[in-house]
């Protein structure tokens, strides 16, 4: 009786339900926020086609970075099974909501003559005085869940974009070594000419031809860098078969106008960082999590056992009569006499060594410790944040050193030298020097210029999220090769 009544209790408060759409929603809403872009999971056959068929539309043209990003958000497997883990964290919630389960026990005693049945049911009181605290805390902990599915598609959408600039920047170094080779094997014929007439000394024909050759390797690395980075691509894509036929641009896109001005990037990275939300959150779980098991220090088990036993015995009724003549005739009759037991019995487990003192120090030190770790990822955050933004705007600021400055003046050096080359007024090793460093320059404007996309995504993930922990911003590295 006393567990019937409980049982309704709990179970009149209402128990956790799965969503619709499998918590996916407040994911698309907070992607789109993001990244422009929402996030989409793939459910059945039916949603599988319709992705295949989109990721076919977007090959079909010149691939731009939006267009990675989506291609990535519906095709990338892994991202697939983030989402899936969101599903498993739903039915854990669903399931947390629900009264613990009584447990029934049947036994069956026979002896030659009496049958004992005994029936059994145990309910965990405990699990139904605290399982309003219990849902509550599995709520939170799938509210966490979504965010991290948030948290990881911008990871997911943010590798498509670093990939697209790595290897849209490989396509412009091939390019830009192509044309040097070009014009390198122009130079060495026209040198190869000259020393069979005599006007080329050998040593000077061997210049010219050595510099021509280690263009030529140049050219061949760029085309290794671009193949790698290709592939690199098509993993953080998800692409495989007939969809590696795709076209990237050759060059990358234009530096904006004016680089993007940020007057509290630590702020808003502390306000806006999906991965700092998470540690939040996780501070208020566990302090719901400490304040249950204060509550339940001194009991960790309280069950309630319900009781029925029926005892069927065999009874006979012996019963004398007069007969015939002076004799008694003796009648035996067997029936079966049933007798009901009812009660309960409690079990609860006190812990009289440490008085709970074992599972509250664990919860409080374990508390203690995730603040700890939010504050130094607080500090760490802002740092990241400042880092990017310098970055970004260092590697703007060299990108149009480059091109107001270096760039210009390199191509009035290569005209200048040309025209007096041709009026004999330097000779051809003038000119190959010249041209030596036109390809060195043209070279590390390119990887600037990459370098300052790259530095703008990492900005991104540096304020919203999606970074992994612990990376340094890829356009540190400015002013590398390849």
């Amino acid at each position: 009786m006393m567990v019937s009544a409980s049982s309704s209790i709990v179970v009149s408060g209402g128990c956790a339900q799965f969503s619709p759409d499998g918590g996916m929603s407040l994911v698309s809403d907070l992607s789109t926020a993001a990244i422009g872009q929402p996030a989409a999971k793939i459910h059945d056959e039916h949603d599988a086609a319709a992705a295949e068929a989109r990721v076919a539309e977007l090959l079909s043209r010149t691939m731009t970075p939006d267009a990675a990003v989506q291609i990535a958000l519906v095709n990338n497997r892994g991202l697939q099974a983030a989402y899936n883990e969101l599903g498993v964290s739903e039915a854990m919630m669903v399931e947390a909501s629900l009264p613990p389960s009584p447990t029934v026990t049947l036994s069956r005693l026979i002896q030659p003559s009496s049958i004992e049945i005994e029936a059994q049911i145990l309910q965990n009181v405990l699990g139904l005085l605290t399982l309003p605290r219990r849902r509550e805390i599995a709520e939170d902990r799938f509210l966490q869940a979504q965010k991290r599915a948030v948290d990881e598609t911008l990871k997911i959408a943010a590798d498509a974009r670093r990939g697209y600039y790595r290897a849209v920047a490989a396509n412009e170094q091939v390019v830009l070594l192509r044309q040097a080779v070009t014009s390198a094997e122009t130079v060495s014929d026209f040198a190869k000419k000259l020393g069979e007439t005599g006007g080329m000394a050998k040593l000077d024909q061997a210049r010219e031809h050595a510099f021509t050759a280690e263009v030529g390797g140049q050219l061949a690395q760029a085309r290794l860098t671009q193949r790698l980075e290709r592939e690199r691509l098509n993993q953080s894509l998800g692409l495989w078969g007939v969809q590696l036929q795709y076209k990237l641009p050759d060059k990358l896109p234009a530096l904006p106008a004016k680089p993007k001005i940020e007057d509290d990037i630590e702020t808003e990275a502390v306000l806006s960082r999906i991965d700092l939300e998470i540690a939040r959150m996780e501070i208020a779980i566990l302090a719901k999590e400490f304040g249950l098991t204060r509550a339940t220090r001194f009991i960790d088990v309280l069950e309630v056992r319900g009781i029925r036993r029926i005892e069927k015995n065999k009874v006979s009724d012996i019963d004398y009569a007069l007969g015939p003549g002076p004799t008694l005739v003796r009648t035996e009759t067997q029936r079966t006499e049933k007798v009901r037991w009812r009660g309960f019995d409690v079990d609860f487990q006190i812990p009289i060594y440490d008085f709970g003192e074992v599972r509250t120090r664990r919860a409080e030190e374990t508390y203690m410790g995730t603040v700890n770790r939010l504050i130094e990822k607080a500090v760490n955050v802002r740092s990241e944040a400042r880092q990017a933004y310098q970055a970004y705007r260092g590697t703007y600021d060299v990108v149009r050193h480059y091109e107001r400055e270096i760039l210009p003046l390199r191509q009035i050096i290569t005209e200048q030298t040309l025209l007096n080359y041709n009026g004999m007024l330097v000779d051809v090793f003038q000119l190959l020097a010249d041209a030596r460093a036109r390809i060195d320059t043209n070279v590390q404007a390119a990887t600037a210029r990459r370098d300052f996309w790259l530095a703008k995504v990492d900005l991104h993930t540096a304020v919203l999220g999606g970074r992994e922990s612990g990376v340094a911003p890829t356009a540190v590295a400015a002013g590398s090769g390849g």
